[in-house]
């Protein structure tokens, strides 16, 4: 700010001074608020007006009366305190630990929140997380009023829905497997209550699939251990294996994608105003996932 706009601007008590007054129709009303006397809140007042060449007050008998001037001037200042204290609120007072409770299916869940922990504990101190994981579909239909992580297209019927990630789907497996001269002959793996993918990965490749799988699990994240620990080849979801795939404990077989548009998505309840922690997490969600490169 320059010298030039500084030395524009009242001094500060004779602003609060007539904010007050202004705002009790009386100058001794204002001047018990802010523990001044009558006499000091009249002189701030008497000064504001020399300053600015403008009548702030009618004087009468029985009280004062604010001008159209002074009435057009007041919003203005309580705008300007309003948003000082908000800044010194936001800036410097410590907040308590306040908790949000997120649903999310157990993959999301392990192979994904479980990596933006640390950053979120750095970036909202005060929020402290409860993770609730789902292993069924049935689990979301009870009724829930929070936060919830669903899969799908993005159409969730009486909730509102922010989107995370977009899934693409390819052939993966543990390093040693990925070696093999034709890994289409190794097992595959399965989840129970999945999409059947495979057959359509196999068929945008432009193979021909295996007449069954091997093995199947109730959960992706069984299934993921099972395929690092060397037991057949998964179809992973990106970005739940992109961990995996970084760290080299998992080997892309393949450069063929699936996509289908699906993704995870971010829900709550429409029409709910959420409270300032909830609406700040998804907010540091939503950046986060895009920065680090989760949502691709």
């Amino acid at each position: 700010m320059s010298d030039t706009t500084t030395s524009r601007l009242p001094p500060l008590d004779w602003l609060r001074s007539f904010e007050a007054a202004a705002r009790h129709a009386s100058f001794t009303a204002g001047a018990d608020e802010l523990g001044l006397t009558q006499a000091a809140v009249s002189q701030h007042i008497r000064l504001l007006e020399h300053r600015l060449e403008r009548r702030l007050f009618e004087r009468r008998p029985r009280g004062v009366t604010i001008t159209p001037e002074g009435a057009a001037y007041l919003p203005h200042i309580q705008a300007a305190f309003a948003a000082i204290a908000n800044s010194t609120q936001e800036l410097f007072e410590t907040r308590t630990v306040e908790r949000v409770v997120l649903r999310s299916p157990v993959s999301f869940a392990t192979l994904v929140l479980s990596r933006c922990l640390p950053a979120l504990s750095r970036d909202l101190p005060f929020l402290q997380l409860q993770i609730e994981t789902i292993h069924r579909p049935a689990d979301y239909a009870d009724g829930f009023d929070g936060l919830d992580i669903r899969f799908g297209d993005g159409a969730f019927a009486g909730r509102t829905a922010l989107r995370l990630t977009t899934e693409s789907l390819l052939p993966v497996a543990a390093p040693d497997l990925a070696a093999a001269s034709d890994w289409t002959a190794l097992p595959l793996l399965g989840v129970v209550g999945a999409r059947g993918m495979w057959r359509d990965w196999f068929a945008a490749a432009g193979l021909v699939p295996p007449l069954r799988t091997a093995h199947r699990f109730d959960t992706f994240v069984a299934a993921f251990e099972a395929a690092r620990a060397g037991a057949g080849i998964l179809l992973g979801s990106r970005p739940l294996v992109d961990a995996a795939l970084a760290q080299g404990s998992l080997v892309a077989l393949s450069n063929v994608a699936l996509h289908q548009g699906h993704g995870h998505f971010l829900t709550a309840p429409a029409g709910r105003v959420p409270g300032r922690a909830e609406a700040e997490f998804r907010q540091w969600l939503a950046d986060f996932t895009r920065s680090s490169g989760i949502a691709a």
